[in-house]
């Protein structure tokens, strides 16, 4: 069998990258060790009996780009939330507006005591904007340089953002342990570093979080996520690539002239193979020495209430739930969890997909006050995955969110046709065994700043997909600017690819 591309991985940045380059001509094959295609973002019941799709893995889109949305095809919808954040704290909350107006800034003000810290917040994210506005434009285009990048935001916001560790732009700019706190959680999702990490992988993660369309908006997939992987698998087929499941890759051959894929019954040779698997898992399909192996710190719980729980606030929990709702993430709290990492501290968010979209409901759920919600638990130690461990996990959030109830978390839960409560626990280990994420990493590996210091001189180098082979390029979250669901990596392999033919996307 030959193809001029061979791509390993189903996710939706191989999903992206078959499209592209179908539709330039090229033979397309691409290979997935599960019976779907998706990866991470996919949409399915996991309760039985109950007629509720949701969001398993992935969860939210920020960084796909409208561009590339709009040149694959893609018949989407992503909504925005009426609340960007709610943290609660004893005797109040502290609510943000996604579009932010007078509720957010009397929220500061009882939460702080005065108006100085929401002048401060304005200025800080007026700052990150400037870097967000400067870096978008170019992740479907050739790498920038760090010289550019730099000089087009100015040496203040390059210090506070690039240069030294978040911690010390937040703790300058800032007083409050709780509102340093809000800051602080996008540099840490799916991050395991203190916010004084010499590596800088914080104010990566904290960029990637911002960055996406240049205003980093978290908006919610109508459908769910498997609506997007759904939608690329379409017009990937559509362009006329083939695409394969239930394919298990064993192991890869590369030369300077193509690939062969070695798979369960069948040797696939190309001139091309993408890897949309995380970079440890590649390095292992071509025999190359093996790279420090990632592990994830993070703790997905999925739920379906029957209703949505009361607050000691006295909030709505419509607006409260609508959001990114914030557990045990002051400054100081999110630290000491790096510091002393246990299944037994609740540290992360939580938010209602099913307050912006119903849809993910079956008719007869969507008519009652039902709602799903999800939290993503960070700083939690990477474990076998055990009903112990799970049940810790879970023991640890309820603890956390009961403080902040009227009732218990646990009187609201719904049930499955067997009678159990609609609680899915996910580890990082469940994570790698379901997914292949190695460790369960959810970006394949430490996040990279999207601009290098140097042009390279290759297409695969000028896109950021290159590996140690010539013919193999990454395509995943593992690429230069890969990372959460955005596409970003598929295109630009699939960038790589044309320039290096000399054809046009």
């Amino acid at each position: 069998m030959t193809h001029d591309v061979v791509i390993v991985g189903g996710g939706h940045n191989g999903l992206v990258a078959a499209t592209l380059l179908a539709r330039s001509g090229l033979r397309t094959v691409l290979l997935e060790r599960l019976d779907r295609t998706g990866g991470a973002a996919v949409s399915e019941r996991p309760f039985p009996g109950v007629d509720a799709r949701l969001s398993r893995y992935s969860y939210l889109v920020s960084l796909m780009p409208h561009e590339l949305i709009k040149d694959l095809g893609l018949e989407l919808e992503l909504r925005a939330r009426d609340t960007a954040s709610y943290t609660p704290y004893d005797g109040g909350g502290l609510l943000v507006e996604t579009r932010e107006g007078r509720s957010t800034a009397e929220s500061f003000r009882e939460t702080t005591g005065t108006n100085t810290e929401y002048d401060a917040w304005r200025a800080f994210y007026a700052d990150a904007q400037r870097l967000a506005l400067s870096v978008a434009p170019t992740l479907l285009r050739p790498l920038p340089t760090t010289e550019a990048i730099r000089e087009d935001v100015g040496e203040a916001v390059w210090s506070d953002l690039v240069a030294r560790p978040l911690g010390h732009a937040i703790e300058r700019r800032f007083t409050s342990d709780l509102v340093r706190g809000v800051v602080a959680t996008d540099g840490l999702i799916g991050t395991y570093a203190s916010l004084h990490d010499p590596t800088l992988q914080q104010n990566r993660c904290f960029l990637y979080h911002l960055v996406g369309n240049g205003n980093g908006e978290w908006r919610v997939p109508v459908g769910g996520m498997g609506a997007v992987t759904d939608e690329l698998r379409r017009v990937a087929e559509e362009a006329g690539a083939e695409i394969r499941t239930g394919v298990t890759v064993r192991a890869v051959d590369a030369d300077t002239d193509g690939v062969v894929v070695h798979a369960d019954g069948l040797d696939v040779e190309a001139r091309w193979l993408l890897s949309g698997v995380a970079p440890y898992v590649l390095a292992g399909l071509l025999g190359d020495p093996l790279p420090s192996k990632p592990e994830g710190s993070q703790l997905k719980i999925n739920l379906l209430v029957d209703r949505l729980p009361r607050l000691k606030s006295g909030v709505d929990p419509k607006v409260a739930f609508a959001g990114t709702f914030h557990l045990g993430e002051t400054y100081e709290e999110l630290e000491r969890a790096f510091a002393t990492p246990s299944p037994d501290v609740a540290c992360g968010e939580l938010y209602c997909h099913t307050l912006t979209d119903r849809s993910i409901l079956g008719a007869e759920l969507a008519g009652t006050d039902a709602q799903t919600l999800t939290y993503f638990g960070i700083h939690w130690p990477y474990a076998e995955s055990s009903d112990d461990a799970k049940a810790r996990g879970w023991r640890a959030f309820e603890s956390a969110i009961d403080a902040y109830l009227e009732e218990p978390i646990a009187s609201v839960i719904a049930r499955d046709a067997n009678g159990d409560p609609c609680v899915e626990v996910k580890t990082p280990a469940d994570i790698e065994k379901d997914l292949a994420m190695p460790g369960g990493h959810i970006f394949h590996g430490d996040l990279q700043w999207p601009w290098v210091e140097q042009l390279g001189r290759t297409p695969a180098e000028r896109w950021g997909v290159q590996t140690g082979h010539a013919r193999v390029l990454v395509c995943g979250s593992g690429a230069r600017r890969g990372g959460a669901v955005s596409g970003i990596g598929g295109h630009n392999a699939a960038m790589a690819v044309l320039d290096h033919e000399g054809r046009a996307a």
